[in-house]
């Protein structure tokens, strides 16, 4: 299954500058697998030390949330959007 992933400013220097790029992969997993293969070093910036998506980053299959879905397993078709977005803290 081919899938647009949106990738985030913050991480567009393992994309070479791309906003959005293709993956392949049945699964949130092995997309996430499919981008570290083509652009080295981004999964280490999405999944933690124990192969699970870090706290602060939020990723959406469409216009899911895969946390309230199955996680990296959660299943993505053919053509869907993938949006990996990290999580914005601060303030006063």
């Amino acid at each position: 299954m081919s899938v647009n992933v949106r990738i985030p400013t913050i991480l567009r220097t393992y994309t070479g500058g791309e906003a959005e790029v293709t993956a392949e992969g049945a699964t949130l997993s092995e997309v996430i697998a499919d981008l570290d293969k083509n652009h080295q070093g981004i999964a280490a910036r999405v999944l933690d030390d124990t192969g699970k998506l870090r706290r602060f980053v939020n990723v959406y299959i469409n216009d899911d949330d895969v946390r309230f879905e199955q996680g990296l397993q959660t299943p993505t078709p053919d053509g869907a959007g993938v949006s990996i977005i990290p999580a914005v803290a601060g303030g006063c």
